[in-house]
């Protein structure tokens, strides 16, 4: 069997409706348009919530709230997550952690918290540490370093 030889199954494929070309064909006339009114007509039809005039939904319901365009998002990791992934020594940076999937290439912030036991001593550089996170990495022996929140090569931001 060569590709040219291929069709598909039967009934599969339909041939597309010809509106508008005469009675015979079930659709003429009116092409299934119905009769008179705004979506008989040609043309565009109208954009997503239009209501036919009336004023929308989304300007109806009143703005509540605010939404902070500088809030900065992190990207959260847990102790527990490192005791797990990494050996003991290991430097925990935004590489190490992409390479064992903890987080995103497009993170831009990392921030640790103290979730979950931590037995090894490991390096660990991120944005932010939680203060129960710093104690238990600190008790073990290991090491916090903060980098600071600048542009980041890869992340988007």
């Amino acid at each position: 069997m060569n590709l040219h030889d291929m069709t598909p199954p039967k009934g599969a494929v339909s041939k597309p409706l010809r509106v508008g070309r005469g009675r015979g064909s079930g659709r003429g006339k009116t092409a299934g348009r119905g009769v008179k009114g705004q979506r008989s007509r040609t043309g565009r039809m109208a954009t997503a919530g239009f209501e036919g005039g009336q004023m929308p939904l989304q300007r109806r319901v009143p703005k509540r709230g605010f939404v902070n365009p500088f809030r900065e998002v992190s990207t959260i990791v847990n102790v527990g997550d490192l005791e797990k992934r990494f050996d003991a020594g290991a430097v925990v940076d935004m590489k190490t952690l992409c390479e064992k999937r903890l987080v995103k290439r497009s993170a831009a912030r990392i921030k640790i918290l103290a979730g979950g036991a931590l037995s090894k001593k490991l390096v660990i550089k991120a944005h932010a540490f939680s203060v129960a996170a710093k104690n238990k990495v600190e008790a073990v022996g290991g090491t916090l370093e903060a980098i600071s929140a600048g542009v980041i090569p890869g992340a988007i931001q």
